[in-house]
């Protein structure tokens, strides 16, 4: 019997270009709603392209994360960025077909390659005063 393959979910054509009001807005909205907050992030070109050029990499997944668990105080927020397979899996140990022990677990590095440590804005070098950042009143 064949066994049909299933077709791929993810193109990597996925996301749009976006109106530039309506950004200023929404990310405004967002400024206004959660002051304190990291209002955006960034990740330089090379460790990017790192992910993407993974083979089977279709696009990117950004993962909210936090260092401290429930209920733990203080911590901070984190986006994880992982490479995506056309079927929609995130790209952790792909490569790995093998079961290891936990010793030999322990000597493996990762197959994949995921990201961490942006540069959140505001509070990091280089971050921009733009209407995607500020209010008009503080350009």
């Amino acid at each position: 019997m064949e066994q049909s393959k299933k077709p791929n979910l993810l193109s990597g054509k996925e996301g749009e270009e976006w109106d530039l009001e309506l950004s200023i807005i929404w990310t405004k909205n967002h400024r206004d709603r959660h002051p304190h907050e990291p209002h955006s992030h960034f990740f330089g070109k090379e460790i990017l392209e790192k992910i993407l050029s993974q083979p089977g990499c279709v696009g990117l997944r950004f993962h909210n994360a936090h260092s401290k668990g429930h209920g733990e105080a203080g911590g901070e927020r984190h986006l994880i960025i992982t490479g995506v397979t056309c079927d929609g899996h995130d790209m952790l140990n792909t490569a790995s077909a093998q079961k290891l022990s936990k010793n030999d677990m322990k000597t493996v590095k990762a197959f994949d390659v995921l990201a961490q440590q942006s540069s959140p804005c505001p509070g990091s070098p280089g971050c921009p005063k733009s209407l995607m950042s500020v209010h008009k009143s503080e350009l």
